[in-house]
């Protein structure tokens, strides 16, 4: 930790805003390269006791967040059941608006390791035809930089995370350095083996990491337990928490950052802080919002962003998920494995879909299951001899600039404007979740499963009721923002008329500033994105380091 009298007598080369997964990678990058930095966390420093928590506290937490209305939107999100719920920001003190007819989830954490504590810990690589999707259908941007760009980072960060993972040669989703596969269930194996016989589908191991080791005190997944852990290390990284970033300060010709206002959020004082790089790692909206206030529109020494696209083409992953029973062969090992992000399986379509079904939209999907990995115990199985599974589409999101952010004429507690966050669904997405529901039900069919409602599956008190409330559990997809993979806002171009930041990753005019998480993203591919932001992470810091402006 470090105090005001340090920063003002022992100034940071290089500030990095969020300690999530980009934030961890970023402190790692630099501090590597010798640079001096300080990460900014507008949440508290805990210990990995009180941050991971324990059951049964951590579900009297979770009721308690949804009585008393403080996690009741994040509160539809899968991980908020798994993890402990005081991971999930606090709704009532941290609000944000929506259209009333185009409601969006925007989950949050606000503590050391941000969102890396609840993140799934899938890692895919994206292939070079997302890199260049428009020059297949002719819709939307190709990002500033190709596979080749992000091949050697993609490299080191898998090296230094020790993921596992199998080689499968596909275009569509390329090949990592990984530790050998997560074995699958024996169910699992009876699904490929159909699924592959009667459908010709791949059916591959999922990629990313396993179970928690249980003599590490955080998961290897999260920032504290590995980039962020490695940073402070050296000895170059410090951290200042609990303190938020207000806005960016520019230079008297408004072309550099010259340093940023930050306010202790327990005291409401503000701080300037100087540095000669900023590196913004906040999460995708966090990071909009924190551009969108350090507007000229709004302060003198403002941010010029001469596209006009700041806060525009946000994405997000559409989803869709149906659980299943699958019966259980007489000699099957009846015992549950863990669910993580390794330990599961992927049907990694992209844009090879299965052409037998009519498909009136343009871009992929891919659909990540498991079988067997959370049974519950026998007495509550409504049918004996089975094992139950799930399938979850996603789908690319095309850019449109009407889904956006924006800040809106109320402030919270800190004085700073809350994000007007406007985003809905368009007709491609909603055509491609029916082909998603089509090609889950084949595969299911295909494996002699059936599948049910998660009531009927499982007897849980007033489960009916509760379930049919639940996003997830509807026929519609669920909103956007549920899956937590919102990108796009500050996106990456060629030039500074298509959009806000360079193929480096920094503000055209402004280039001592970064923006490195999902804000950066053109387009939204279809795999799960915080790989590939890591990997940006790192080859942006590098450049910048090298590259530095004087």
């Amino acid at each position: 930790m470090v105090n005001n009298t340090e920063l003002i007598q022992h100034p940071f080369e290089a500030i990095v805003i969020g300690s999530g997964a980009t934030g961890g990678v970023a402190a790692l990058t630099l501090a590597e390269l010798g640079i001096r930095v300080l990460v900014i966390e507008a949440g508290p420093e805990l210990n990995s006791k009180t941050a991971l928590g324990k059951e049964p506290l951590n579900t009297l937490k979770r009721v308690k967040g949804i009585i008393c209305g403080e996690n009741r939107i994040q509160a539809q999100h899968p991980g908020y059941w798994k993890a402990n719920p005081a991971l999930y920001i606090n709704e009532k003190d941290n609000k944000y608006k929506t259209p009333l007819e185009k409601p969006f989830i925007w989950t949050q954490g606000r503590q050391l390791g941000g969102r890396s504590l609840t993140w799934g810990g899938i890692t895919l690589r994206l292939s070079e035809l997302d890199f260049k999707a428009a020059r297949n259908d002719n819709y939307g941007p190709e990002w500033p930089i190709n596979y080749s760009d992000l091949k050697p980072h993609y490299e080191a960060i898998e090296n230094l995370l020790h993921i596992n993972g199998n080689a499968d040669g596909l275009a569509q989703i390329p090949d990592g350095l990984y530790s050998d596969p997560i074995p699958f269930t024996d169910s699992e194996n009876i699904f490929k083996e159909k699924v592959i016989s009667k459908l010709n589908y791949k059916v591959i191991h999922s990629r990313g990491f396993g179970p928690q080791n249980k003599n590490e005190k955080w998961p290897d997944s999260s920032s504290p337990g590995s980039t962020l852990k490695k940073a402070l290390m050296t000895g170059k990284v410090e951290i200042l928490a609990n303190h938020i970033v207000e806005r960016l300060i520019l230079n008297n010709d408004s072309n550099l950052a010259e340093a940023l206002i930050a306010i202790n959020r327990l005291t409401n004082t503000r701080i300037k802080i100087n540095s000669k790089l900023i590196v913004l790692c906040a999460s995708t909206i966090q990071s909009i919002k924190i551009l969108l206030n350090s507007s000229e529109n709004i302060h003198s020494k403002g941010l010029i962003e001469p596209s006009g696209k700041l806060g525009s083409f946000l994405m997000d992953h559409i989803s869709t998920c149906r659980f299943f029973s699958l019966p259980i062969k007489s000699k099957e090992n009846n015992k549950n494995q863990t669910l993580s992000g390794a330990g599961s399986f992927f049907i990694p379509f992209g844009n090879d879909l299965d052409n037998e079904t009519y498909i009136n939209f343009i871009r992929g999907y891919g659909i990540w299951g498991a079988i067997g990995r959370f049974d519950p115990p026998s007495l509550l199985k409504t049918l004996p001899d089975t094992k139950t599974g799930f399938l979850i589409g996603h789908g690319e999101v095309l850019p449109y600039e009407e889904n956006n952010v924006s800040l809106s004429n109320e402030l919270d507690q800190w004085g700073i404007p809350i994000p007007n966050i406007n985003f809905s669904w368009k007709d491609n997405e909603l055509n491609m979740v029916k082909h998603m529901n089509k090609t889950i039900e084949k595969c299911v069919n295909a494996s002699g499963g059936e599948i049910h409602p998660l009531h009927e599956l499982i007897k849980i008190p007033l489960l009916k009721q509760i379930s049919k409330n639940a996003f997830a559990l509807k026929s519609d997809p669920p909103p956007p923002g549920y899956y937590v993979h919102e990108v796009g806002g500050a996106r990456m171009s060629m030039n500074s008329e298509s959009g806000v930041l360079d193929r480096w990753n920094r503000l055209w005019q402004c280039q001592n500033v970064l923006v490195v998480d999902g804000a950066c993203w053109p387009t939204s591919a279809w795999q799960s994105p915080t790989l590939t932001m890591m990997a940006i992470t790192r080859r942006a810091c590098i450049a910048a380091v090298k590259n530095q402006p004087k």
